[in-house]
């Protein structure tokens, strides 16, 4: 790889990934709108009872070594290793398949102990049964994608990703409808996330072509430079870095399993019953926070980039571009999230209306509630990248575990509370990204040396993102009376994107330097200079 594909390909991995992940999280819309309506708040509780479960065993059957394999062969691809890198894939392949398997038998033979025994949820058993098949295929799916984001070749990552995705959709759909006319909510739950099992099985068929296609390329033999590692070696490098990532990668699942027992619980302290409290909890998670969470695919493929870019550059000890990387990647984090946060939080109630129009007008209020975490989750994203990166993952461990600390003590005790019931969830995951990434930021200025502009990180994109909100408020009230709330709301959105994006460059908030970093940043910066867009 050239000098200058290596300066480019951070922001190129980025946007590829992050093109392919709009559109995965456009499909996951798609699906999740529709299922919503099709299967309802009940059917949604079940689905969203049996998904962090699997979550938290496909996070222990991959064990951290996807990003632990991308960091490795990052490191041998920067010194020219090819066939060493390829040695470190076929270990890691390896390991994933057995502990896939090793997952599915727990999880598919303790399904029964965990619905009842635990959860207290008997009704989501069948969606346990119908994702449990996805354990054997997924592990081996991630060792492929590691391989190649380790190799900064993101188009088969991003081609992967739309294929299992398109196939989840496509599948989980027509299962939850036919089941859930045929037999109910519980078996509507069950084909929805069965779905998950097609997909994956496209994803590794799709990866294993590209990878036996370019197999002689991959492992360069004409590489002057290999160093032949023992098995033991190489699993011994692996487990270091994916230890600490699985631990910190396993706190979020356990939380969120943790949330499936003491949320309906406390809720039913605060006077619901069961079934209105399972109503909640699946207009919370599998509702307002699928939606919160879409802008952050972005931060999702920053890091995904920023994993091997960092380790490459470290291996190099080019530590000051290390800290170049790291400042790019939280402003684009911050100008990117700050608008979408803020647009979600000045038009939830009529967004949440428009996607989920039989569900009552609360529905609004608990995306509002939740509409920070858009910011912290992506910051919290993009600097565990930069962190795994430069080979301190138990930085993120640490601040994570900090974090579920304050949210599970938020999530108990003010869920119970009558006046606030549900809001006391999102309260506390708000308040548990917040305080992971305070302690992040704190630890990368004060051990890596990273000093952060306060007026080009907060102040300008503040300043940006206010003019954005005043006019997406003011359009929305002028236009609903006039072409009604679901129109008015898209065209909101529309108007306040353009004020957003006119205002970046109006403003200042973007430079020449970094629009020419850009794939195609000199074609881009022409066309702008000659509209006069740019300060």
């Amino acid at each position: 790889m050239d000098q200058k594909n290596k300066k480019d390909s951070f922001l190129k991995g980025a946007l590829i990934l992050g093109i392919a992940g709009v559109a995965v999280k456009i499909l996951g819309a798609f699906f999740r709108i529709p299922l919503g309506n099709f299967i309802g708040s009940e059917g949604m509780g079940y689905y969203q009872a049996a998904y962090p479960i699997y979550t938290l065993f496909l996070t222990l059957a991959t064990a951290g070594f996807p990003t632990a394999l991308a960091k490795l062969v990052a490191e041998k691809i920067a010194i020219d290793d090819h066939r060493g890198a390829n040695k470190i894939f076929k270990v890691s392949y390896t390991i994933l398949f057995i502990t896939g398997f090793v997952s599915f038998c727990i999880f598919l033979f303790g399904s029964k102990f965990i619905v009842n025994d635990i959860m207290h949820n008997s009704n989501a058993y069948y969606a346990m049964v119908a994702i449990a098949p996805s354990l054997l295929f997924v592990p081996v799916m991630a060792a492929y994608r590691g391989y190649f984001q380790g190799r900064r070749e993101m188009k088969y990552i991003a081609g992967s990703q739309l294929l299992e995705q398109f196939f989840r959709v496509i599948v989980g759909l027509i299962l939850a409808y036919v089941l859930m006319k045929k037999l109910g909510p519980k078996f509507g739950a069950a084909g929805a996330i069965a779905g998950a099992t097609i997909g994956a099985l496209v994803s590794i068929a799709f990866l294993a072509i590209q990878y036996l296609k370019n197999k002689k390329r991959l492992l360069n033999e004409n590489s002057k430079q290999y160093r032949e590692e023992s098995i033991k070696e190489i699993l011994k490098k692996l487990l270091v870095v994916a230890i600490p990532i699985t631990i910190g990668a396993s706190v979020m699942p356990l939380v969120n399993m943790v949330d499936n027992v003491v949320v309906i619980r406390q809720l039913e302290v605060a006077g619901f019953t069961n079934a209105d409290a399972n109503k909640l909890f699946g207009q919370l998670t599998g509702m307002a926070l699928s939606i919160v969470n879409m802008p952050t695919i972005i931060t999702l493929s920053m890091e995904m980039s920023l994993v091997p870019a960092i380790s490459e550059l470290k291996a190099l000890n080019q530590m000051e571009k290390v800290k170049t990387e790291i400042l790019t990647a939280i402003k684009v984090t911050l100008y990117i999230l700050l608008p979408a946060a803020v647009g979600l939080a000045v038009l939830s109630t009529p967004i949440m209306n428009l996607l989920y129009p039989a569900e009552p007008a609360s529905l609004g209020k608990i995306m509002l509630a939740l509409t920070p975490c858009v910011l912290f989750l992506g910051l919290m994203q993009t600097l565990n990248g930069t962190l795994q990166g430069i080979g301190k993952p138990m930085v993120p461990v640490t601040a994570l575990l900090i974090g579920m600390i304050f949210k599970i003590g938020l999530t108990y005790t003010l869920t119970a509370m009558p006046e606030i019931n549900i809001y006391g969830a999102a309260i506390g995951t708000m308040c548990a990204y917040f305080v992971a990434v305070t302690f992040e930021l704190w630890y990368i200025r004060k051990y890596v040396g990273v000093r952060f502009p306060l007026k080009e990180l907060l102040l300008k994109p503040l300043s940006m993102v206010v003019i954005m909100g005043v006019v997406v408020k003011v359009s929305y009230m002028f236009l609903v009376g006039i072409i009604g709330g679901k129109i008015s709301t898209i065209v909101s959105i529309g108007i306040g994107a353009f004020v957003y994006l006119i205002s970046v460059f109006a403003l200042g908030g973007i430079t020449k330097e970094e629009i020419i970093k850009l794939p195609k940043g000199e074609k881009i910066y022409n066309l702008l200079n000659k509209i006069k867009i740019m300060k």
